[in-house]
């Protein structure tokens, strides 16, 4: 399954975070995952939230350059070398990771990783196939 991310390009800059934060708070959105990675002069937010929808028209009310894609969500235990088994059925299919990021909260004893990929449903069958638990945003840390 496919869920919703949102990537919203943000000015490096002291404060625009926390006003996006802002935002999303205002507008009663709820993050569920967050990553940014940044440059000299802008960084890529990355998140999934409770409402897409909501967060998308919040934000482009803010004046933000905000998109949809689609990624992947799965659930591994928390064991050594869980990661690595999952990646590596996914390298074996010659499937291209274009990048990944985990989920934090209380979770014990599994971790939920988000993974954007070039073939998200042949990536999606091979997690299926090995027994990878894909899981909806509304699953993530819960």
């Amino acid at each position: 399954m496919l869920i919703d991310q949102i990537s919203v390009f943000v000015e490096n800059k002291p404060g625009r975070l926390a006003g996006i934060m802002e935002v999303l708070r205002q507008s009663g959105v709820d993050l569920r995952a967050i990553t940014v990675a940044d440059t000299a002069d802008f960084g890529i937010l990355r998140i999934i939230v409770n409402d897409t929808d909501k967060a998308i028209e919040a934000l482009k009310n803010d004046g933000c350059t905000a998109a949809v894609t689609k990624v992947i969500a799965f659930r591994i235990p928390d064991v050594m070398g869980a990661l690595y088994n999952v990646i590596e059925k996914i390298t074996a299919a010659d499937i291209n990771i274009e990048y990944m990021y985990s989920v934090m909260g209380k979770m014990e004893g599994r971790a939920d990783i988000i993974i954007r990929v070039q073939d998200s449903e042949k990536a999606m069958a091979i997690l299926k196939e090995n027994g990878v638990m894909l899981i909806s945003g509304d699953e993530l840390c819960k």
